[in-house]
């Protein structure tokens, strides 16, 4: 029985089937709406990959281990069903695996919510080549899957290749939000709905289904069916845009702003470095420095690259202030006044668009990714603003206060030139 390939994968996913096989990556997050067969698309590429490699192994994850025979079990025995090679292969479900007769390769079928039983994956032959997540969202984050991921390609120097299918939540905070707009080399993001498929492989009463939702909550529609994050409602920054800078736009940044907030033992100290382009209104932050437990001394020469600039720090330290002064470093109070907090954050919400690079200022992503309104016990929302996890988001607002109250800049004011940087 022969089986065309653009059968079983949809026009969506045939340059990610090019890609996996010539070998370009090595790790696959495949993120989509409902019926953009990405689940099929994967259990696809895992059994073609271990007929072509006969020491090749699968082991596939959900993160309870009652999930698994009704999900990738149940898409695998479809999948090589359609494939015609149901005969070949031998179906087990104590233990969970499924083998290859001709070769004794495996896939294994493993839950995540017993992590002794992940330590004792028996091959047989071979090694592992796929670990597949399914519904990744699921798991509790990424330390728990790099130490399963660490187990399973431990020895030989083979290819390893991981993929992690799931339809994103609604919030950008979601961890797994957040991981996929972190840069890595080897890492590849796909994104799938339903509407690349064939339409006669859903059928009508899908169709039918998509349509009403669209027409009666465009906003469960984008999210449930083009896998998209919609929000919870609670976030107070739905202007991010989070990828990386280019160095050719760095070079061209022209308005460069810095804000530092003090923190030493618990909170750390956040120093952001951000270009502001007032007339398409949007903020670059494309640098940042800090830490905890950082004094003053260490402090400044972690900045003293970023010299070039007035840096607007918080005035409630003016000890710190007047130190870095001392060391050379071109730095002023915060002005702050009334109602600062609020006026701040609504400016940065008023913007088209802040652009953060996750892997350059990682801390400044995760704070404005994550920062949200909370809910009284009576689970009404709160109207202020949280004053935790916030000290990058303290800092460009300090950085900033001129600009939104149209008043000056933050060039080196002429008079300090003459003073070494102190005044």
């Amino acid at each position: 029985m022969t089986v065309a390939l653009s059968s079983l994968i949809s026009p969506g996913f045939h340059d990610l089937h090019l890609d996996i096989k010539t070998g370009l990556h090595d790790e696959y997050w495949l993120k989509g709406g409902r019926g953009s067969t990405k689940s099929t698309f994967a259990s696809t590429e895992i059994i073609l990959g271990m007929i072509d490699d006969p020491e090749a192994n699968a082991v596939t994850f959900r993160r309870y281990s009652n999930e698994l025979r009704d999900t990738v079990y149940g898409q695998f025995e479809w999948t090589i069903n359609r494939l015609g090679l149901a005969e070949q292969f031998r179906f087990q479900y104590a233990p969970m695996q499924i083998v290859f007769e001709e070769t004794g390769q495996k896939i294994v079928f493993k839950g995540a919510d017993n992590p002794q039983k992940l330590k004792s994956v028996n091959l047989g032959k071979g090694y592992v080549k796929y670990a597949w997540f399914e519904e990744v969202d699921q798991f509790a984050g990424m330390p728990e899957i790099r130490n399963i991921i660490q187990s399973l390609f431990r020895g030989e120097d083979h290819r390893r290749i991981s993929i992690f299918s799931y339809n994103p939540p609604r919030s950008g905070r979601s961890w797994v939000n957040q991981e996929v707009r972190v840069a890595k080399p080897g890492r590849l993001v796909h994104h799938s709905t339903y509407l690349d498929v064939p339409l006669e492989w859903l059928g009508d009463r899908f169709i039918q289904e998509a349509e009403h939702l669209k027409q009666t909550n465009p906003v469960a529609y984008e999210h449930e069916y083009l896998g998209h994050e919609v929000g919870t409602g609670l976030e107070i920054f739905n202007n991010l845009d989070i990828r990386t800078i280019a160095v050719e736009e760095i070079r061209g940044f022209d308005r460069i702003r810095q804000g530092l907030d003090f923190g030493f033992s618990i909170h750390p100290a956040a120093f952001n470095r951000m270009h502001y382009d007032r007339t398409r209104q949007r903020l670059y932050i494309f640098a940042e420095e800090g830490g905890v437990g950082l004094g003053n001394a260490e402090l400044w020469r972690r900045l003293a690259p970023y010299n070039d600039v007035v840096t607007t720090a918080d005035s409630a330290e003016p000890k710190s202030i007047s130190e870095l002064k001392g060391l050379g470093m071109w730095v002023r109070g915060a002005k702050k006044g009334p109602d600062s907090v609020r006026f701040g954050i609504r400016k940065l919400q008023d913007l088209d668009a802040i652009i953060i690079d996750p892997v350059r200022c990682p801390r400044a992503a995760h704070e404005f990714q994550n920062y949200a309104h909370e809910r009284l016990r009576t689970g009404e929302v709160r109207d202020d603003y949280p004053d935790k996890d916030n000290h990058s988001i303290d800092g460009v607002r300090y950085a900033l206060e001129d600009d939104f109250a149209s008043q000056g800049s933050t060039r080196i004011p002429k008079e300090w030139l003459s003073f070494g940087g102190r005044a």
